[in-house]
């Protein structure tokens, strides 16, 4: 074989090994990072509901959780993971879902460390971040992820 078909047959390997690593993680939501916020001693935990509402100003917590997306403009999976977040702040009762334009926002970003959209942030009931997902999420995984939600119920 020529020295241009093993760089072919390499290139199509490396493109399929990253197609299956992306399917594996994309959307999947896993434990949170802490917030880059400077400690002190006697400081409370840092919540990424303060963050938001620095940001923001006033908006509403939901009573069990809320769900905080970080979309683009131009960016086709946040608009399906809109509808399923929306879908899911219908159906569970106490969850809101915040929608928060990256691009506009890049304070916010940067503090709450969102590397790409959409990300979605779940908060419990007094704001504490309890999972992050990059990606588009299913509907299951995003049930699976609020705080005290069974997904039989």
């Amino acid at each position: 074989m020529s020295t241009g078909a093993w760089i072919a047959v390499i290139a199509i390997a490396v493109a399929l090994a990253f197609g299956v690593f992306r399917l594996l993680t994309d959307g999947r939501f896993r434990g949170t990072k802490e917030l880059h916020v400077a400690h002190e001693d006697h400081a409370p935990e840092p919540r990424a509901w303060d963050a938001v509402t620095d940001a923001l100003g006033e908006t509403e917590l939901g009573e069990r959780a809320t769900l905080v997306q970080f979309s683009s403009a131009f960016c086709a999976p946040c608009r399906a993971t809109r509808r399923i977040l929306g879908e899911v702040a219908e159906i569970v009762p106490g969850v809101v879902h915040l929608e928060i334009d990256a691009e506009h926002h890049l304070d916010l970003v940067r503090r709450l460390d969102i590397l790409r959209t959409p990300t979605t942030l779940v908060l419990d009931g007094v704001g504490k971040e309890v999972a992050r997902a990059s990606g588009a999420p299913r509907k299951e995984q995003v049930l699976s992820a609020i705080p005290t939600y069974d997904l039989e119920s």
